[in-house]
């Protein structure tokens, strides 16, 4: 039988993401698409992708048909989530959250960052952190814990925190990174600031631009710091680019020993993700690049040593829609739910 689902926020570009994945998947079911702004309206009007794949009409976020689901996915804004994810849990459905609710280990941090109260810290600290390829154990517990008849929250990284981590953990899992900061520096296509426009991501202004923004500010730097376990190191500077979908984050990792060759630790790489559906390791000098993995749940990395300076620069491309939001979202329902970590994301680049 398949697992009937449900998409909250499912208007924006990652519910509609997650729309398009869950009607492909071979055992979740979706049975809701939730927009309160568009309720009523059917789905294929406002993506015109869908028409003939699904005659669902989106429904209210309150809409009773949500209790027949057995998971939902929280694709709305941060705060949002925190008045969603109670009532489901208290219902026994389970929820997979792509906002910032439940991603932090410390609610003070979160406060810190996001300038509003954290008010749900108890389901906090009984969430799961869904990045599948560096928390496994975490998912795998989830797993059991669903099995025996109980709902779980997973809350899921966001795309920044996905690609810089892919690209830094390997080298500092193995020990290679000496002390001093670390910098990234990612870009971003446009997808990433949300469905409505604003005065950055408006076409006449991010046409034919590249800019940073929230230089030393931005709220995802506290997320990587955590998954890295590197607090207060790290320099981390987005930046939007006039593209779509696809996110490029380059790291910059002071090496312990300089000498350290680059066969060793690109060799480490491909170790480390051997086992890794969706994180492939490019080979030689081939670069990650954003057009190889948009409209997928891929990540590509590779890692060089710059012996000259001491450092390791490890590059990671992913689609921040994919990878980055919705994605990851469904390889960890599927990782909980006990399906193939690939079902419904089995698709692969386009050439040109």
């Amino acid at each position: 039988m398949s697992i009937k689902a449900g998409v909250i926020g499912a208007a924006g570009f990652a519910g509609a993401e997650l729309v398009r994945l869950l009607l492909r998947h071979p055992g979740f079911e979706l049975v809701a698409a939730t927009s309160n702004e568009l309720a009523g309206k059917p789905v294929s009007d406002v993506y015109p992708l869908f028409t003939g794949r699904t005659d669902l009409a989106f429904s209210r976020h309150d809409d009773p048909v949500l209790d027949q689901c057995e998971v939902v996915f929280l694709a709305v804004p941060h705060t949002a989530a925190l008045n969603h994810a109670p009532g489901f849990m208290e219902r026994g459905i389970s929820v997979v959250d792509l906002s910032a609710d439940f991603r932090f280990e410390d609610p003070s941090i979160y406060e810190q960052w996001y300038k509003v109260k954290h008010t749900q810290t108890k389901l906090l600290s009984e969430r799961t952190f869904g990045q599948p390829e560096l928390f496994p154990q975490g998912l795998a517990a989830a797993r059991e814990y669903r099995a025996a008849g109980n709902p779980v929250l997973v809350g899921c990284p966001g795309c920044y925190p996905t690609a810089t981590s892919l690209a830094a953990a390997p080298a500092l899992r193995a020990g290679l990174v000496g002390n001093g900061i670390i910098v990234a520096d990612a870009i971003s296509g446009v997808s990433g600031a949300g469905k409505k426009a604003t005065e950055r991501t408006h076409f006449c202004f991010a046409n034919e631009n590249v800019e940073a923004y929230g230089v030393s500010s931005h709220r995802h730097t506290p997320e990587i710091e955590q998954i890295l376990d590197i607090p207060g190191r790290l320099v981390f500077t987005p930046h939007l680019a006039p593209y779509n979908r696809g996110l490029l984050s380059t790291v910059t990792l002071p090496l312990a020993d300089p000498s350290v060759s680059q066969e060793s630790v690109h060799s480490l790489y491909q170790e480390f993700y051997r086992d890794a559906a969706f994180v492939k390791v490019l080979d030689g000098a081939a670069q990650p690049k954003t057009s190889s993995v948009a409209g997928t749940n891929f990540a590509h990395v590779n890692v060089v040593v710059d012996q000259r300076v001491g450092a390791i620069v490890a590059t990671c491309a992913i689609d921040n829609v994919g990878k980055g939001a919705a994605g990851q979202a469904l390889q960890c329902a599927n990782l909980v739910f006990g399906f193939n970590e690939t079902d419904g994301l089995e698709s692969f680049g386009i050439p040109a």
